[in-house]
């Protein structure tokens, strides 16, 4: 039996390759995928040249904790089955559906503390898009937003859309989402924001037209997530952002530049730019809160709004290239897209 490995060959060049299925050692277990979620966000910048070369593709993932460079097998939402299992491993593991942080690949083997159960309640699908909740979950942490607060999300992907449906079950009193593509924002509406923008119009690129737009007050806005992976949409949110604001930026722009205009409303209204980021928690969280909390958390957050339902595009692994160059060229027709494994 054979192993399928997406593998990122060199930028735009994603090559499918086989190899013998791999057997576990004793503290071990064989998981077959059964689906895996593209991450959009950090994934094209994989695929496009885009990810900083002097960075390790992810020290907190096993699979990843090595230097970037082409080859690489990349991804890290894979969902699938335990079907073999180490001679010192309970037998009980066998059978479990599974979620782990792992490139796109058919089969694998890990160590059972790598993996976490997906119980039957929840459907492999929704299980695919735990990394992205978590990442929400994240967002909504970093930022802590108060109730009667006014909230923007700049960028409606799949993680944006995840975010805003956190924040629509929060006593704000108002929360904007803005994304070019209007399927995204059709589905943002659905889930709770009160106002969608399409950050591009004439009367919203304006900085005062949308300061009068997304500001309930004449204080402007007090919450901000810039998640729309476009550098350019940090000096909106410096534009809206009210006296004190917070802008929380979980966009990751690789080697993208970009120029802040931090000479008008930043210095004086003491804003306050927030880099979050999944792989670790916040400083101010350590003494009581852990990844598995927070994962906990996001598990249950999966249950209650079932992410799978923004998936837009299953591709067969087989067809790995013809999916990442629908989100290069074709974004706005997508939402999540997933690779399945028959």
């Amino acid at each position: 039996m054979q192993r399928t490995s997406v593998i990122f060959a060199n930028p735009y060049q994603v090559e499918l390759r086989q190899s013998p299925v791999p057997a576990p050692a004793a503290d071990e277990v064989l998981v077959k995928t059964l689906i895996s979620a593209v991450s959009p966000g950090t994934e094209m910048l994989v695929y496009r040249g885009q990810f900083p070369r002097q960075l390790p593709v992810d020290a907190t993932i096993p699979a990843l904790a090595r230097p970037f460079d082409y080859p690489l097998g990349y991804g890290y939402a894979s969902v699938g089955q335990i079907v073999e299992i180490g001679r010192a491993v309970g037998k009980d593991r066998l059978g479990q559906t599974v979620f782990c942080f792992h490139p796109h690949e058919s089969h694998y083997v890990v160590r059972p503390d790598q993996l976490h159960p997906v119980s039957e309640d929840i459907d492999p699908l929704d299980a695919a898009l735990l990394a992205s909740m978590e990442t929400a979950v994240n967002f909504l942490m970093d930022g802590r937003p108060v109730i009667g607060e006014n909230v923007v999300v700049f960028g409606l992907g799949i993680v944006g859309l995840l975010t805003t449906a956190l924040l629509a079950k929060l006593p704000l009193s108002s929360l904007t989402a803005l994304d070019p593509y209007a399927l995204r924002r059709e589905i943002a509406q659905k889930e709770g924001a009160r106002t969608v923008l399409d950050p591009r119009a004439p009367e919203v690129a304006d900085e005062g037209g949308l300061r009068l737009q997304c500001a309930a007050g004449e204080n402007g806005v007090d919450l901000i997530y810039e998640l729309s992976g476009n550098p350019a949409a940090l000096n909106q949110a410096l534009a809206v952002a009210g006296p004190g604001a917070r802008i929380v930026v979980g966009s990751w722009y690789g080697t993208k530049k970009t120029e802040l205009d931090l000479g008008a409303n930043f210095h004086r209204n003491r804003i306050r730019l927030i880099s979050s980021q999944v792989s670790t928690l916040a400083a101010e969280f350590s003494m009581c809160w852990t990844k598995t909390r927070r994962l906990n958390v996001a598990l249950a957050m999966t249950r209650r709004l079932k992410p799978g339902r923004f998936v837009t595009h299953r591709f067969d692994v087989r067809q790995a290239a013809q999916a990442y160059d629908l989100l290069d060229s074709r974004p706005q027709e997508t939402i999540q897209v997933v690779l399945t494994y028959e």
